[in-house]
């Protein structure tokens, strides 16, 4: 058996002319958590859907589960849980009513189906609303349920499409506990996301962009590629005007706010004399320091490049 959960090479998907996904290419070790991380538009939904056999691929070749995506789709689909980024559940039906049906649908006998939603009712914490209809739970407790649906059937792999995108941050910490928890229990977990803070917590990172991948590697072996050049910061005296100032300065690249302050970098190729470093210090309350880098500053560049 491959070391691999998920093997995919050179994944492409075209729309007519427009590649959705480009040549597109990742391991994902068995057991680990993937964070699939990009902007909306990036491709990662697609790749998902073409992992899952839900879209047929233009080029390339990929296996789940040592399961062949273009032929075998119908057996990956069995193996693994989904959760999509639309909430897909029926609203007129309970929580408990939702996991009783989709048990139902997963074919698990009675017994087992009965011991498989209260453990999941106790893990994604929906003790509270089980008799309550979908339709008039929060957003925060649906995708905790639609979670918990994805995880009836045990499955090895689990693809959540997003699940943090419309959660506060005691919600996102309640899911990324629950991601951590199923990953020490032996199961690997591809999610999507567009918040770099939540991927620090995953095993491996693939960062996407326009269907192409920038990046990819441990959050630490990330940090550790160099940026050309020295970051600094400082808190500005007026953002919008220090960023708009900073943003025609040919000497520096990247400005960005970043909570009260804006980092910027200064590549090694690009000499700066005195006048502009008061230029900059000109709009700061306080000293302009290096710093050093973070994945958002990784990523930040990869965009700007």
């Amino acid at each position: 058996m491959s070391e691999f959960c998920v093997d995919v090479h050179d994944l492409t998907k075209k729309f007519g002319d427009f590649a959705a996904v480009d040549g597109v290419s990742f391991q994902i070790p068995y057991g680990s958590i993937f964070g699939f991380l990009g902007p909306n538009g990036a491709g990662k939904s697609t790749t998902i859907r073409m992992l899952l056999g839900i879209l047929p691929i233009s080029s390339g070749s990929g296996k789940v589960l040592g399961l062949d995506i273009r032929t075998q789709s119908q057996q990956i689909r069995s193996r693994v849980g989904y959760m999509s980024q639309k909430f897909s559940l029926y609203e007129d039906l309970t929580v408990l009513e939702n996991l009783n049906f989709f048990a139902g649908v997963q074919g698990l006998p009675p017994t087992l189906a009965g011991a498989r939603r209260d453990h999941l009712v106790k893990l994604c914490r929906l003790e509270d609303c089980q008799k309550q209809l979908a339709f008039h739970l929060p957003g925060g407790i649906r995708q905790r349920l639609a979670f918990a649906v994805s995880l009836l059937h045990d499955p090895d792999i689990i693809f959540l499409d997003d699940p943090t995108g419309a959660v506060d941050p005691g919600l996102r910490r309640c899911f990324w506990d629950i991601i951590v928890q199923l990953s020490r229990s032996g199961k690997t977990i591809m999610v999507t996301t567009q918040n770099i803070d939540e991927v620090e917590r995953c095993d491996q990172i693939c960062f996407i962009a326009a269907g192409r991948l920038l990046a990819q590697g441990s959050p630490v072996q990330i940090k550790e590629q160099a940026l050309p050049g020295q970051l600094y910061h400082f808190v500005p005296k007026k953002r919008s005007e220090a960023l708009e100032f900073l943003a025609c300065q040919g000497w520096l690249a990247t400005p960005f706010p970043s909570g009260n302050r804006i980092r910027f970098l200064v590549p090694n190729e690009v000499p700066s004399g005195e006048c502009q470093w008061q230029a900059v210090r000109d709009l700061a309350q306080g000293p302009v320091e290096p710093t050093e880098p973070t994945l958002e500053d990784f990523f930040v560049a990869l965009q700007a490049g």
